[in-house]
């Protein structure tokens, strides 16, 4: 699949450094340039229309006419913003100073370079941005998996309690294929696989041993518990006749249930 170049938003006040990073880009094919201001009021407006993956910040702007001199009130604005991603913020300057450095870190700002560095150039920054922006996508796996897994875990105790206060407890074998089928239902709501098949591929068991194991959970719930607990917890229509859900009328329940509680 091929990568689209990377968006990049300039915001300087310095001419001759404008039109180096012009030409600079316009020799590149992993960088585009969306927007180059001097203006940190322009610049947000650039970030809110056409979301910049990387942004190239100087700190001074003195000669802006249209905004503010420091950038940090830039950085504090962008937080307002409450984008739903991160830019890479890449600041150049000619301020060679801890204090500021560590402030600007603070801030959100992921690399600082020193305009007077004798490797300072245009494609030097450019080139970092592309190395952060790789990085970044790795980390960005990393992170999804680590929410798909921590998502999962919320989902499973969620149900968990929900089958706790019914009095379905973990003695119960069909508790487990309760909470697994539920949990299923949650995250595969337009699977074509019925509930019970996927089951019977988990425990290697039959159809039958699944669902009586679940009929026999609920069952022992509604021998066990209060009316009154079960009537708060369990507020669907049950069949006059049995006086308890069916295996899939409970599953169904508590699926639309816990969609409601997440």
């Amino acid at each position: 699949m091929d990568i689209k170049p990377m968006k990049i938003l300039i915001l300087e006040d310095d001419v001759n450094a404008c039109n180096d990073f012009i030409n600079c880009i316009n020799s590149r094919d992993d960088i585009t340039l969306i927007g180059i201001t001097d203006s940190d009021i322009e610049a947000l407006k650039y970030i809110r229309l056409r979301h910049p993956e990387g942004i190239i910040l100087d700190i001074e702007l003195n000669k802006s006419v249209s905004g503010n001199t420091d950038s940090l009130e830039f950085l504090n604005e962008l937080k307002k913003l409450n984008l739903n991603y991160n830019p890479i913020i890449i600041v150049t300057t000619h301020i060679n100073s801890e204090r500021t450095y560590e402030i600007l870190h603070r801030n959100g700002v992921d690399i600082i370079l020193y305009k007077n560095h004798p490797k300072y150039s245009c494609n030097h920054v450019l080139n970092k941005f592309i190395a952060l922006r790789n990085t970044s996508s790795l980390n960005s796996v990393a992170s999804l998996q680590e929410n798909i897994i921590e998502t999962e875990d919320k989902l499973s105790e969620l149900i968990y309690h929900e089958l706790d206060l019914i009095g379905i407890t973990p003695k119960l074998k069909g508790r487990e294929y309760a909470h697994d089928a539920i949990l299923y239902l949650i995250q595969n709501n337009k699977s074509n696989i019925n509930v019970i098949q996927h089951l019977t591929k988990i425990y290697k068991k039959s159809g039958n041993t699944i669902t009586n194991g679940i009929q026999n959970a609920i069952i022992h719930a509604w021998r066990i518990s209060s009316i009154d607990d079960l009537s708060m917890h369990y507020i669907a229509k049950v069949n006059y006749e049995t006086g308890v859900p069916t295996p899939m009328e409970f599953i169904y329940y508590y699926v639309e249930k816990i969609k409601k509680l997440i």
